[in-house]
């Protein structure tokens, strides 16, 4: 892991000991560079990282890269290689360094307003897009499907739906956080056609919506804050990664409370709350919906490394 604390390391800037030679130097150089300065600052994938960091500060990926690494590098090329190496090795995470990253089938922006897309959240994503599709059935009327990401950051989970869901379905973004709906603005517009029908609301949870969604949702997702405030994070994440979207409150369990006393009034009558939820939760968070929402079918799975990551609360018709 890498440390924020580089106290003694090199300046990277320092270390870009461009060649004499008139005809300038190659993106193999630097990246042999930076590969170097990643493994000095103990970077847990130094040769890979170095790749990506020269991917980005190139503009060429994949077959392309290969092809070119014996190009000369520009002057704006190195600038930007040199800022990033400087910025990976002083600890700031690979994917704020590269301001993307990739989440499904998106290619999201990323940066220090919202949290880094993960996989385990990607599970959750699916599930979200597989209970849409379950309920797609109860719209005799042909109506839209709606869907709602509460607490979206980068609108990863509600982006993917908008995506991968079926054709027409409506999507809600909504957080808090001003800057992180600011991030999830610029995806939307990343997105293209798909994203004709999605919306942005700001506010805390269910408040951020308008009151004619009520019983009328048909799957609300949400990762929420989760961590504990005396639970320790990796460095890593709590020297870079937005506090409002990790730390619940004393229990770690308090959004998901919030959630519960609310969804029922949101949902459709066969409706269902899929949440993000840290392995050790599992029986709580089960219990909370179960108090929460009353006549509810809980279940809950795993993510792609076994552990508990996800439940779903999915309401009964009467």
């Amino acid at each position: 892991m890498v440390s924020a604390d580089r106290t003694g390391l090199p300046d990277p800037l320092q270390l870009i000991e461009l060649p004499t030679a008139p005809d300038g130097v190659t993106w193999r150089i630097l990246r042999g560079h930076a590969q170097r300065l990643l493994v000095a600052a103990g970077v847990p994938a130094p040769e890979s990282e170095a790749r990506w960091v020269v991917e980005e500060a190139s503009g060429w990926e994949g077959s392309d890269h290969f092809a070119r690494l014996d190009e000369l590098a520009t002057t704006a090329g190195v600038a930007s290689f040199q800022q990033m190496v400087s910025r990976r090795c002083s600890g700031e995470p690979l994917q704020y360094v590269l301001g993307h990253w990739s989440f499904r089938r998106l290619d999201l922006a990323v940066d220090r307003r919202v949290l880094i897309p993960r996989p385990e959240t990607e599970v959750v994503a699916g599930i979200a897009i597989e209970e849409l599709v379950r309920g797609r059935s109860a719209h005799l009327d042909g109506s839209p499907s709606v869907v709602v990401d509460l607490g979206a950051g980068s609108g990863a989970i509600g982006l993917s739906v908008a995506v991968e869901g079926p054709p027409g379905t409506q999507v809600w973004l909504t957080d808090v956080s001003v800057p992180a709906l600011a991030v999830a603005r610029a995806n939307l517009a990343g997105i293209g056609r798909a994203g004709v029908n999605v919306f942005i609301a700001e506010g805390a949870w269910f408040d951020a919506l308008p009151n004619e969604l009520a019983g009328m949702i048909d799957v609300v997702v949400s990762n929420p804050p989760y961590v504990a405030d005396h639970e320790t994070l990796p460095d890593e994440v709590a020297e870079f990664e937005p506090s409002l979207a990790l730390r619940s409150g004393p229990t770690g369990l308090e959004c998901y409370s919030e959630l519960a006393a609310s969804a029922r009034h949101w949902l459709r009558p066969d409706g269902a709350l899929v949440v993000e939820i840290a392995p050790h939760q599992v029986d709580d968070v089960c219990r909370l919906l179960r108090a929460g929402i009353g006549d509810a079918r809980i279940d809950w799975g795993t993510d792609l490394a076994g552990r508990s990551r996800w439940v779903r609360a999915q309401r009964q018709q009467a």
